[in-house]
C-alpha cells in the first residue's frame, strides 16, 4: 500500500511517516519506480510507533521499543526499565509543572488587575527585586 494508505490505516499523518522512515524507524520496500510499498506489518509498526508517542516516549526510546518488540527473545525487563525511567521522567515533568503553576497562581494573586501601571508578575518575570 502507498504512504496515504498508510497513513489512513496507522492514524499517522504522511509527513510524519515519511519522517520515520528518514530516521530508519520503518523501512518500506521501493518499487521499481521509487514509490514506497508499506506492508501490513509496516502499518502495524507505524501503529505502534504512534502508540509510544502518544505516551510521551522520545523518539530514541520509541526506536528502542521498536527494537525490543521485533526482537522475540527479548527480556520483558529491558522493556520495563525503559518505561519505569519514562514515568521517572513524567512524575519530574508533573513535579515542575506544579511549581511552576504555584509560583504563577501566587503572582496572579498578587496582581491587583486594575490600571495601575504596577505588576508583580512582570517584575518577576523580570527579575526585580521584591521590596
Amino acid at each position: 500500500m502507498n504512504v496515504g494508505d498508510a497513513a489512513r490505516r496507522s492514524g499517522l499523518p504522511a509527513k510524519t511517516i515519511r519522517y520515520y522512515e528518514e530516521i530508519g524507524l520503518v523501512a518500506p520496500d521501493r518499487s521499481a519506480n521509487g514509490y514506497r510499498s508499506y506492508s501490513d506489518e509496516e502499518v502495524h509498526f507505524l501503529t505502534f510507533l504512534r502508540r509510544a508517542r502518544g505516551l510521551g516516549f522520545a523518539i530514541e526510546e520509541c526506536r528502542q521499543l521498536m527494537a525490543l518488540y521485533r526482537d522475540k527473545k527479548r527480556a520483558s525487563h529491558d522493556v520495563r526499565e525503559i518505561a519505569v525511567s519514562h514515568v521517572t521522567a513524567i512524575d519530574e515533568k508533573i513535579a515542575e509543572l506544579q511549581a511552576m503553576r504555584a509560583t504563577l497562581s501566587q503572582l496572579v494573586d498578587a496582581c491587583h488587575g486594575d490600571h495601575r501601571p504596577d505588576c508583580p508578575i512582570l517584575d518577576d518575570i523580570a527579575g526585580a527585586e521584591k521590596g
